[in-house]
């Protein structure tokens, strides 16, 4: 066996997610998810490319699943182009990278004031995968196709946080601009949107809004399916700051190293220095996991069917 097929596999039993379910302390946000779609301070000047908008609906959902409104929200982005790679027979060559615009505020975790920031409106796809991994070495060798699922719409996953640094280092290369992981401030502000519930979503969450193990209930719900797999990017309705896929699917990797809190909501630094620090929940988790305070750990070598990551520009 190849070896990162090996530690595709192992990280299931060997080495096992590090969770923390339990809700941050600090779990406010004091920008509303209207302020941003209508805030002009956006970072326009510093990236260099011209801005788009676009309008989407975002729902809300009572403890017993039932929609209770629909907003409809507008939002700033800027495409990037990669490189084309060769078309898989059946299926679309784009491999655009589309990022979209957030204001910048405070963030729940630790409270961060955040400035303004570019974060992917998907997490990274297989194609878009190919696109970079095709570009010269910087630090580290990529393999083009690492998923265990595959599809070039689905989320590239089985791949190390070393890995998606390697990522965003061609990328920066490739493009001029700085792109990196979002720290997880960045990432726990722009799944939230404005929200101060346990999902963006609102008081739960159903199998009709996110890839999860929905067959477990986390309020009063309707229990839904478990699906098995990552589902193509973009099939469930974005949250108010317009990205998709914040909940489940693939967990993302963050910038930080992997820090564990205590019941006073304390963080302590894990005792294997190598952990890194994912959230949102995958395929294969329960509501629960899901959280936008929910937090975990992963070796930063680490290779797991549930773990893929999305970029930010600052």
């Amino acid at each position: 066996m190849k070896r990162r097929k090996f530690f595709q596999y192992a990280s299931f039993g060997g080495v096992g997610l590090v969770l923390a379910s339990k809700e941050s302390s600090l779990a406010s946000v004091a920008q509303a998810a209207g302020a941003q779609s209508s805030n002009s301070k956006v970072p326009k000047s510093s990236i260099g490319a011209p801005l788009e908008s676009f309008t989407y609906r975002t729902p809300t959902v009572d403890r017993a699943g039932r929609i209770t409104q629909q907003q409809s929200f507008t939002a700033q982005f800027f495409s990037e182009s990669l490189p084309y790679t060769k078309r898989h027979s059946g299926e679309s060559s784009d491999t655009r990278l589309e990022m979209v615009a957030l204001s910048g505020g405070m963030s729940s975790h630790r409270r961060v004031k955040l400035s303004p920031f570019f974060i992917s409106k998907y997490p990274i796809v297989q194609s878009q995968w190919a696109a970079i991994a095709a570009l010269p070495k910087i630090h580290r060798e990529l393999a083009p196709a690492p998923a265990h699922f595959r599809g070039s719409a689905l989320p590239v996953e089985s791949i190390s946080w070393l890995e998606a640094v390697e990522f965003c280092d061609r990328l920066t290369k490739h493009t001029g601009r700085q792109y990196q992981l979002p720290s997880e401030a960045q990432w726990e502000y722009a799944c939230r949107a404005g929200t101060h519930t346990p999902f963006h979503t609102g008081e739960t969450i159903t199998g009709n809004m996110a890839d999860y193990v929905s067959t477990y209930t986390y309020k009063s719900e309707p229990p839904g399916r478990y699906r098995k797999s990552t589902l193509p990017v973009g099939d469930f309705l974005p949250n108010a700051f317009g990205l998709h896929d914040m909940h489940g699917n693939v967990w993302e990797w963050c910038a930080d190293k992997w820090q564990a809190a205590d019941r006073q909501g304390l963080y302590r630094q894990a005792r294997a220095q190598t952990q890194r620090a994912i959230r949102g929940g995958s395929w294969l988790d329960g509501p629960d996991k899901l959280r936008s305070t929910n937090r975990s750990g992963y070796d930063e070598t680490g290779l797991n069917r549930t773990i893929g990551f999305r970029v930010v520009a600052t």
